[in-house]
């Protein structure tokens, strides 16, 4: 995926992110007092639970489309029926908050 600077994905943000924080720990490595050794620290575990949460967070829409996917597959008549029968109630709630 192109990087856009108008036009930024969650996963660019979130890179972009770590790296800062990352290079404040660097920029930081050899302060020695105890309140910035602290945050320090904190920053490190909120990095590192940040990157376990995305993980499993990406796991599980992995998963989810997974399910759909077999789902879709398993049953196509049904999938396009409730496509169908979706996209006329919002075509329908759409065209008359459009016509106020």
């Amino acid at each position: 995926m192109k990087k856009n600077a108008t036009h930024r994905t969650p996963d660019v943000e979130t890179e972009n992110l770590v790296e800062d924080a990352e290079g404040l720990l660097a920029a930081t490595a050899h302060v020695a007092e105890e309140k910035v050794a602290d945050a320090r620290r904190r920053l490190n575990a909120a990095i590192e639970r940040g990157r376990e949460t995305w993980d499993n967070i990406q796991d599980r829409a992995v998963a989810g489309a997974k399910v759909t996917d077999r789902m879709i597959r398993d049953n196509p008549y049904r999938s396009l029926g409730i496509a169908l029968g979706l996209g006329v109630v919002l075509g329908y709630l759409l065209n008359r908050r459009s016509s106020r």
